[in-house]
């Protein structure tokens, strides 16, 4: 079910890491915000979120204010994992870098609730790609400058190197300063694209990272879950995908079960999940599949627990499942995994 404009939000420490900037402009950001509609003093709370239409305000009004065409860059420079909350601590632990693009892609609608967010993988590149649709009218490409140069500094400290993209693309036209786009982003940019997008070297996503941990990825992950299936309710897939994880332990969750949790009929349960382009049975499938993977990454956890975490009734019966998504049984893919 897609949201009206009017519904789309914003994480709100975007607008904290703004005022931020602007102090450190000598701006006052109290004037700015108020004209914008958006409440300063909320905005380092970690539950809030702003309507995008007023982030845009905000934006606009900032440039103005700073003269500053690189301020999405500028505002980057600020940006530290706790800005995302459990998504940015689950990145940071994920076993390679394209496991932590395929998590941010995943949540996306936990940074904003419109954009679209996806991974492409190619022989040679994987790419991250950000799409800002037509909807926007006259979108400020200073808030994808933060997201883009934002997500590159988290790839950066994931990995624990200075890697840069060995392509990239911006919906944006080229700015006043492309100097400042080229020291970041390198010299291989395209401006005025159909989408925003980071493209890294295929060999490089897949190494493992030193800092992969799982169990605190797979915590972190339950957190970024639970905060959409408060806040995002216009998505009914993320709320079913929170209480099929609430509810495995106990055994496999029936689909009208949930639909009396979430106080809605089975048949509009059903109806609302193929408006967004999915069904019980997929997510099922999908939140089984990542939670396996990652409980059998934890070496403490046993086959038989995971199996009982799961849902699943007997090990065999786990252990044909699992082969079916992976092509490798439970053990097989927990030692290939270092564990």
């Amino acid at each position: 079910m897609t949201d009206s404009l009017t519904e789309t939000t914003t994480l709100g420490s975007v607008a904290s890491l703004l005022a931020h900037t602007l102090r450190r402009c000598d701006i006052d950001p109290a004037p700015l915000f108020d004209q914008a509609g958006i409440d300063l003093s909320a905005a380092g709370n970690p539950n809030t979120r702003f309507p995008t239409q007023r982030m845009q305000k905000l934006w606009k009004l900032a440039l103005q204010a700073t003269g500053k065409p690189d301020l999405g860059l500028l505002v980057a420079r600020q940006f530290q994992p706790a800005a995302l909350h459990g998504l940015g601590f689950a990145w940071l632990a994920s076993d390679t870098l394209l496991d932590a693009l395929k998590r941010l892609a995943r949540y996306s609608r936990f940074i904003n609730t419109r954009i679209e967010y996806r991974v492409e993988v190619t022989p040679d590149t994987t790419d991250l790609v950000m799409a800002v649709p037509d909807i926007f009218p006259d979108f400020v490409h200073a808030a994808t400058d933060l997201g883009m140069a934002a997500f590159l500094r988290m790839c950066q400290l994931t990995t624990g190197l200075k890697i840069m993209p060995v392509h990239v693309t911006l919906q944006r036209p080229a700015p006043l300063c492309t100097e400042a786009f080229s020291e970041l982003f390198g010299d291989s940019i395209e401006y005025s694209a159909g989408v925003n997008r980071l493209c890294f070297d295929s060999e490089l996503a897949n190494q493992p990272l030193a800092t992969a941990n799982p169990e605190l990825a797979r915590i972190n992950d339950q957190a970024v879950v639970d905060y959409l299936a408060r806040f995002d309710r216009a998505s009914i897939a993320m709320q079913v995908r929170a209480k099929i994880i609430e509810q495995l332990p106990d055994g496999m969750p029936r689909q009208e079960d949930i639909a009396d949790t979430l106080h809605v009929s089975l048949r509009s349960l059903q109806r609302r999940l193929r408006e967004e382009e999915t069904s019980f049975k997929d997510l099922m499938e999908d939140t089984r599949k990542t939670l396996a993977m990652q409980y059998l990454r934890e070496s403490h956890r046993s086959i038989g627990e995971v199996t009982y975490l799961l849902g699943f009734s007997e090990p065999s019966n786990f252990t044909r499942a699992f082969r079916r998504w992976t092509g490798k049984s439970p053990a097989a893919f927990r030692e290939t995994s270092g564990n």
